[in-house]
């Protein structure tokens, strides 16, 4: 299967089976097409993107005790997790021109969301909820709308999203351990080793895109679109082994933990 049909079948479905399934066949590049801006995923009509504050807030620590908090946790980081997704869809339409390794990397970056939305709708229809009961909000979506470069792209999502999941995974691996939902915290663990392959391709990228003598903080703070900023990046439960892990310097992660 061709990159852009990949993408237009994430972006364009509106089953969910469709979107989260990886696809059996190999993947090429060679007919990337003209760069195409899709503004609006299609999605089953119980996942459209709602305000924010219709969707429910994300339960945490003692909450998740309850097993329909659990439930409504995983229901969120699913939703999330199709929005990175589909947020990368996007960037394979949009910016076609891309290097042909970033393509393809991202594509099987892309492989691992899908995998990340499918164990979080599984535990969330085990704990009692199916995917789509409660209103999503499409927040990482539209902020991912201001990417105008591939270089913003990797400043944006891997390197701000997926490096606050850094800690966010480790989080709520110790909420859902805690809560004695052994299976919830393993799937956490298993994303959090994940991201910090997926941070370290934003970064390769971030380096090879930058101009000529910007350190890696300047490039990726000039890169960012306000409100989105470095104290995005970071959770509660700062995680500096992963980030160093990820191939970060101690000199950024420093930057980053300090940053107020």
């Amino acid at each position: 299967m061709e990159l852009r049909a990949f993408a237009e079948q994430v972006l364009g479905s509106d089953e969910l089976t469709i979107k989260i399934t990886r696809i059996a066949e190999s993947l090429t590049d060679a007919a990337p097409g003209d760069a195409v801006r899709v503004t609006q995923p299609t999605r089953p009509a119980n996942l459209q993107f709602a305000e924010r504050k219709q969707a429910p807030a994300m339960p945490k620590s003692d909450a998740l005790k309850d097993v329909r908090k659990r439930a409504i946790a995983h229901h969120v980081m699913a939703n999330h997790e199709l929005q990175a997704l589909e947020v990368m869809a996007m960037v394979l339409l949009a910016f076609p021109d891309a290097p042909a390794d970033f393509r393809m990397g991202l594509a099987h970056v892309m492989f691992d969301e899908q995998r990340h939305t499918r164990m979080h709708v599984q535990r969330c229809e085990e704990l009692g909820i199916r995917f789509g009961d409660f209103p999503v909000n499409g927040w990482i979506w539209k902020k991912a709308q201001d990417y105008s470069t591939t270089l913003e792209y990797v400043a944006g999502l891997p390197l701000v999203f997926e490096g606050a999941n850094l800690d966010h995974t480790a989080e709520f691996e110790q909420y859902f351990r805690a809560a004695g939902d052994r299976r919830s915290a393993a799937i956490m663990r298993a994303i959090h080793k994940d991201e910090i392959r997926h941070v370290e391709f934003g970064l390769n990228w971030l380096r090879r895109l930058k101009p000529a003598g910007l350190s890696d903080w300047d490039a990726w703070t000039g890169a960012l679109h306000w409100p989105i900023r470095p104290s995005k990046a970071r959770g509660d439960l700062f995680q500096r082994e992963a980030r160093l892990a990820a191939g970060l310097t101690p000199e950024f992660i420093d930057q980053l933990e300090a940053y107020r």
